[in-house]
């Protein structure tokens, strides 16, 4: 039985152009090269993308409610996303949009759906590619459902940055690695200083690894973008992906997956290894 060993996350800014104004085909291409049967894409992009499609076909963007906007965006979005992953992906291999909202990684059947889903495509030769559902997503509804799952002491995902998402789909599949796709090398001391990059945040146990993240996470303050939740909350995540047993890997999409994997281009490596008395922070 094939299993699904990878997860690869992409971020939005990742998937534009860096002066913010086109797709940056590049990088599809590079990810369609490199996914295969038995690895599995959670992707952003669909709000971004369609912003930046609505522009160009009106020459201005949206005025209204921003979640509304935000919601308008994200369906225009969708179709242009898949169709470049469908694009690039080798043809050989079928790819599967799976939708996804908070409420399927709470409830355990729509859980356990979402488990054999993701098995059966490995097992049929295809790639899922996940996406958070923003066109069908009520903000208002998504906080009192997880306001009454709280309140009745029910465990919590709350699904608000596909980082999140990334490191659930992880630990539903049981993934050895998610990678972490970002527009930077990976996490750094100081962001204004490329020199800084921090290559491993590695430790013997998890408890001493919870310390390690927690030290790192106190140099980082802002975000790459408005709106993104920045490098505190990717650690945060990384965090909890390290905890269902993944080893975590935040690199540039510029790269493709084997040298990230290999170690063989700059990244940050996030995990737990018996076998190493500790890693920097």
């Amino acid at each position: 039985m094939r299993t699904i060993d990878l997860v690869v996350k992409i971020g939005s800014m990742a998937l534009i152009q860096q002066d913010g104004g086109a797709i940056d085909y590049n990088v599809f291409q590079r990810l369609g090269d490199d996914l295969r049967p038995g690895m599995l894409l959670v992707t952003s992009g669909a709000t971004e993308i369609g912003r930046l499609d609505y522009i160009r076909r009106t020459g201005s963007e949206l005025r209204g409610d921003p979640e509304q906007d935000k919601t308008d965006y994200a369906a225009q979005g969708q179709i242009i996303l898949m169709d470049n992953y469908r694009r690039f992906i080798q043809p050989a291999y079928g790819i599967r949009q799976v939708l996804v909202e908070h409420t399927h990684f709470n409830d355990p059947q729509k859980r356990e759906h979402l488990h054999r889903l993701f098995m059966r495509a490995a097992e049929q030769g295809c790639i899922p590619i996940v996406n958070y559902n923003d066109p069908v997503s009520d903000e208002e509804n998504r906080k009192m459902e997880l306001a009454s799952r709280r309140l009745s002491g029910e465990p919590v995902v709350e699904c608000v940055d596909n980082d999140e998402t990334a490191a659930v789909v992880a630990s539903l599949v049981g993934a050895k690695t998610l990678i972490l796709l970002t527009s930077t090398e990976g996490i750094y001391l100081d962001r204004n200083d490329p020199k800084t990059l921090v290559r491993q945040v590695v430790a013997p146990d998890i408890h001493r690894l919870r310390e390690k993240v927690t030290a790192l996470s106190t140099h980082c303050e802002g975000a790459s973008r408005a709106g993104a939740n920045g490098a505190k909350a990717k650690l945060a995540y990384a965090l909890r992906a390290a905890e269902y047993g993944s080893r975590v890997i935040i690199g540039h999409a510029r790269h493709h997956i084997g040298a990230l994997l290999g170690g063989s281009v700059p990244c940050t490596h996030i995990g737990v290894d018996p076998d190493l008395a500790g890693g920097e922070a």
